[in-house]
């Protein structure tokens, strides 16, 4: 049975380089899509925060001008 034709060392260098290039890239997008759900969740958190805090001012009846003065007084 006859074989194909034997790829040369260049060749084959080459075939690795495409890959690691595509891994390169396929990595690259995995980040970026993990860089957006970072800073998704960083701006949940914030929101959840801020939700708490404005909760904890209804509890207290306290206004928003309330806590500023509170906190600006502290300086």
């Amino acid at each position: 049975m006859a074989r194909g034709v034997r790829k040369t060392a260049a060749q084959k260098l080459q075939e690795e380089l495409s890959e690691v290039r595509s891994a390169i890239t396929q990595y690259e997008d995995c980040l970026k899509t993990m860089r957006e759900k970072e800073k998704h969740l960083c701006e949940q958190i914030q929101l959840e925060q801020f939700k708490a805090v404005s909760e904890l001012l209804k509890e207290r009846e306290m206004t928003m001008e309330d806590l500023k003065d509170l906190l600006s007084a502290e300086n």
